[in-house]
């Protein structure tokens, strides 16, 4: 059963730790093959649900000597319709994954009961095409019944909250909050931006933040940063009323644009270190922040600088 869904720990304040970069680490630091960058289809598989539980495991060993709390994220960031086609995969097999998933880590949770602070399962939902760059202009009406699809499947889970992430347009995340709101789910939307601050689709994060609030009553129990370095966005950080709504941060270890990513087989692990003291320096603008992780080419070296910068201003 779901145990935080009508009380969300992380609104607390208290320091909450994510993961790192699941599908860069696996891949690229231990050489496991994930099929169109979709962890949900390492499930089925012995060897990669070994792989995915040693590598939570490790984070949620972290969580537990930092005191922290832990947001434990589903694999469901590509199981949804829109990539049925290149998955190989039916609707009914996706939304199969999706609760394969949350059994998954809602197990975890349980092996890791005696960690003091929260463990807070968040059912991941990716945007409706390329996260690095939009195929093309969602309107909220549709996406809100494109994403009630995969919404209704989460919401019948142990998942605590939909967690929409990597999202590029407003308008899309809109639609998942309205069909969120609807499943009676918390949810949360984490977008991603350019070397410049702003959307992929062009539109300033600010703007993105206040037109999703105006649009659904401010529905949204928070936002995030994911997928982009510090550099990219720390000139557009403010303590304005749209910066005030962030409260999670998952940045890339690599300063690199997402286009040059895309091209690239090889893994830009930065520098752990280095980007614990940029987290740092976001926490000393931004204090409210309390939900701090990695994302692409992060792994637990960075996760752990970055726990230790945000204990020591929490």
């Amino acid at each position: 059963m779901s145990l935080y869904r009508h009380r969300l720990p992380q609104l607390s304040g208290d320091l909450f730790l994510a993961d790192a970069g699941i599908e860069t680490d696996l891949m690229f630091n231990h050489g496991i093959e994930i099929r169109e960058f979709a962890a949900h289809t390492l499930l089925p598989d012995e060897s990669g649900r070994q792989a995915m539980a040693d590598y939570f495991r490790a984070f949620l060993s972290l969580a537990r000597d930092a005191g922290a709390g832990f947001i434990l994220d589903s694999q469901t960031w590509k199981a949804h319709p829109h990539w049925a086609r290149s998955l190989g995969a039916t609707v009914e097999e996706l939304r199969d994954a999706n609760r394969e998933s949350i059994d998954f880590i809602a197990g975890l949770r349980r092996e890791f009961a005696s960690n003091a602070r929260p463990i807070v399962l968040a059912g991941i939902i990716g945007p409706r095409g390329d996260a690095y760059a939009p195929e093309l202009a969602v309107a909220a009406r549709e996406a809100e019944r494109y994403h009630a699809t995969q919404v209704g499947w989460l919401a019948e889970t142990d998942a605590d909250f939909i967690a929409g992430v990597t999202f590029t347009q407003s308008d899309e995340a809109i639609g998942l909050v309205r069909a969120a709101r609807a499943a009676g789910m918390p949810v949360v939307i984490s977008f991603t931006v350019e070397t410049d601050g702003c959307l992929p689709s062009g539109q300033a994060l600010g703007e993105a933040i206040r037109a999703v609030d105006d649009a659904t009553d401010a529905a949204a129990a928070y936002f995030g940063v994911n997928c982009a370095h510090p550099d990219h966005f720390f000139h557009v950080l403010e303590d304005a009323d749209w910066a005030r709504r962030l409260r999670s941060l998952r940045c890339n270890a690599s300063r690199r644009s997402h286009a040059e990513l895309d091209r690239s087989d090889t893994l830009d692990a930065g520098n752990p270190r280095e980007l614990g003291r940029q987290y740092a320096d976001i926490l000393d603008r931004l204090p409210w922040v309390n939900v701090v992780g990695g994302c692409c080419g992060t792994d637990l070296r960075h996760v752990t600088a970055i726990a230790r910068a945000a204990r020591a201003r929490s």
